[in-house]
């Protein structure tokens, strides 16, 4: 099982599907990007879009068919377009390897396990489908390092759909489950007919971490940082609030007038 030591966890082995583009440079190191294959038990495959760096190619660069394994973590970013913004997800590896450079568990284990902590930033659309199964559809903003968030789309099923229905904007929870792929048919302007891919966490299951604190317990200034950040602007951090970020561990010492966290 995924490890959870962070906040954003992800833990991928399948079989290089491309041959890895680049991407971009950063502080003059080089990334690429391509898509691993991972079939679930059903039979279906996930085909999920992979972003390395090139000083994690040890050996050489991995080519169409090679089974890899890989931890990092599931990132968003937003891609400028002429129709506008759009929410891009990729997993960012943080350790990669190709089976012929490692023994154990993993050679030739498929695996796609996903662990997340966050905070509910939208409110859950909870329905059903025409043959009465239950969904829900939540967007959870998970704090990483240099004052970045991701905002990862995840679905529920089933009870945990009718559990997370009850859940409002800003609730912490722990999340676990897989990195789904979605093929959609999408009409463009011109009315062309073309094929999209939509990622997604699929949860096995929820956690409810910290509850956001009711606004008549909150003092005026929370009140203010509470409102704001109801109103999440998708480029911003996603910091709900004292007590909401710190679990009712932000407390204000009125005798001592100084602000204390325990």
């Amino acid at each position: 099982m995924v490890k959870t030591e962070f906040s954003n966890n992800v833990l991928i082995s399948g079989w290089v599907e491309n041959e890895p583009k680049f991407s971009h440079h950063l502080y003059g190191e080089a990334f690429y990007y391509f898509d691993v294959s991972v079939p679930r038990l059903s039979g279906a495959v996930d085909l999920l879009p992979i972003t390395v760096s090139e000083r994690l190619f040890y050996e050489r660069m991995p080519i169409k068919g090679d089974f890899v394994v890989l931890d990092g973590q599931l990132r968003s970013y937003n891609k400028h377009t002429e129709t506008g913004n759009k929410l891009v997800l990729t997993v960012f590896a943080r350790n990669f390897a190709m089976v012929n450079q490692m023994e154990g568990e993993f050679k030739h284990d498929p695996k796609n396990e996903i662990a997340i902590e966050g905070y509910i930033c939208k409110p859950i659309i909870y329905r059903k489908t025409p043959f009465d199964r239950e969904i829900a559809d939540l967007l959870v903003a998970v704090n990483r390092s240099y004052n970045k968030s991701d905002y990862l789309p995840c679905i529920a099923w089933g009870r945990n759909a009718r559990f997370a229905q009850s859940l409002s904007v800003g609730t912490k929870i722990l999340l676990r489950g897989r990195i789904q792929s979605r093929t959609y048919q999408k009409e463009v302007e011109d009315g062309t007919v073309v094929n999209k891919t939509a990622y997604e966490v699929s949860c096995s299951s929820i956690e409810v971490l910290v509850k956001p604190v009711p606004k008549e317990n909150l003092f005026e200034d929370e009140i203010n940082a509470y409102e704001n950040n109801m109103n999440l602007n998708m480029n911003d951090n996603f910091n709900p609030g004292y007590r909401m970020q710190y679990g009712m561990e932000h407390r204000f010492d009125e005798d001592s007038n100084s602000d204390n966290t325990l």
